[in-house]
């Protein structure tokens, strides 16, 4: 499959502003790829309006980690946002070990 977009791995539940702050940071780093015209999947940006308001644990790795593998899959590589907190995130740690299994590129911004 040849995926023209990038995961955007970025922390949320380990963010210390909280995850509110967590989901505003992903999204202005979405929109900052995304008007450079790099095609990126943020699972924050998506999935925390979805949890908030369908009634779903926005905190439940086991929920999101399977809901989020398909886009994993189907990316050519992740960019991982080194927010505080990001080398403690358990699902961004997950993420990299996916890409780096399927020998995908990992490439890391700052926020």
């Amino acid at each position: 499959m040849n995926s023209h977009f990038w995961y955007l791995g970025s922390v949320y539940s380990r963010c210390p502003e909280g995850i509110e702050a967590a989901f505003v940071t992903a999204c202005k780093v979405a929109a900052r790829f995304i008007k450079a015209g790099i095609p990126v999947f943020s699972p924050i940006a998506q999935s925390h309006p979805v949890a908030l308001h369908g009634g779903i644990d926005p905190l439940s790795h086991d929920i999101w980690l399977p809901a989020d593998r398909p886009m994993m899959d189907a990316a050519c590589g992740i960019i991982v946002v080194r927010m505080e907190g990001w080398e403690e995130s358990v699902g961004i740690a997950h993420e990299i070990a996916v890409f780096k299994a399927a020998g995908k590129p990992v490439l890391y911004v700052d926020p």
